[in-house]
């Protein structure tokens, strides 16, 4: 199984749909898209809202490959275990 299963996740914007087009302020409570002009004024928070929709699938997709990963180990496992045992067998 993996160690790590860090993933990043591109905000779009949900007028024109670009992803590196953000101009935000400091502290990230202001964020604007450059390309089409669309103010979120909620900021990151906002921005984060409005892209869920891509966040959850994104969270689906890793959940979905680390059960193949962990079911994967979890066969290895019991097959390294009872190698050379001929009362057993494992599919």
């Amino acid at each position: 199984m993996k160690d790590n299963y860090d993933r990043t996740v591109q905000l779009r914007c949900i007028t024109c749909g670009d992803d590196s087009s953000f101009e935000p302020n400091e502290d990230k409570t202001y964020i604007k898209c450059t390309r089409c002009g669309r103010e979120y004024l909620g900021g990151y928070d906002e921005l984060v809202e409005l892209n869920q929709e891509t966040i959850n699938n994104e969270l689906e997709d890793l959940k979905n490959e680390a059960l193949v990963d962990l079911k994967a180990d979890i066969n290895k496992m019991f097959k390294d275990a009872f190698k050379g045992n001929k009362s057993i067998r494992l599919k």
